[in-house]
């Protein structure tokens, strides 16, 4: 079980490996905002993306729930101030935000922040994926908008090919 922020959601949609957060977590939860920012607001722009995603919660599997704003300590957006707050609420250790100040948000109210390399890496573990698909993933998710710095690029690569043995 695991709390997420829209970006996991999203890019892991658009490269089409979703299913990989079934898959290592069970069900994953996320706040209404989230749901209106990935499926409603998707939908509006025509993003495929947000079927994948609307499919996802009419299964069962993203499950959405209401969410009472905790004070964070940081400004960061509505979405990822919900996650971490139904974070606490469910009392979940881990949760999936990518952008830096939700990350140190989620820091200071004793939460694990993870991100959509932590998803990949784990299906790596987990042989859920082979390196080639990690890689192949890892392409498809920067040319698909996903902001990943060069240096953290590289160290997934380093740290996937730790994995393998190579």
């Amino acid at each position: 079980m695991i709390v997420s922020n829209a970006s996991p959601l999203i890019y892991l949609a658009k490269a089409e490996k979703l299913s990989l957060l079934h898959e290592l977590f069970g069900r994953v939860h996320v706040p209404r905002k989230v749901k209106e920012e990935t499926v409603d607001r998707g939908k509006e722009q025509g993003e495929s993306d947000a079927l994948i995603i609307e499919k996802a919660v009419e299964d069962g599997w993203i499950q959405v729930h209401e969410v009472e704003p905790r004070v964070v300590p940081f400004d960061i957006e509505e979405g990822e101030t919900a996650a971490l707050s139904l974070a606490k609420e469910l009392d979940v250790d881990e949760v999936l935000v990518d952008e830096a100040p939700a990350r140190k948000a989620a820091r200071m109210m004793d939460l694990e922040p993870r991100g959509t390399v932590y998803v990949l890496l784990s299906a790596l573990k987990q042989e859920k994926i082979d390196l080639d698909s990690f890689l192949e993933t890892l392409d498809d998710l920067v040319e698909k908008g996903f902001r990943l710095k060069e240096e953290v690029y590289i160290r997934a690569i380093r740290r996937a090919r730790e994995i393998v043995g190579e």
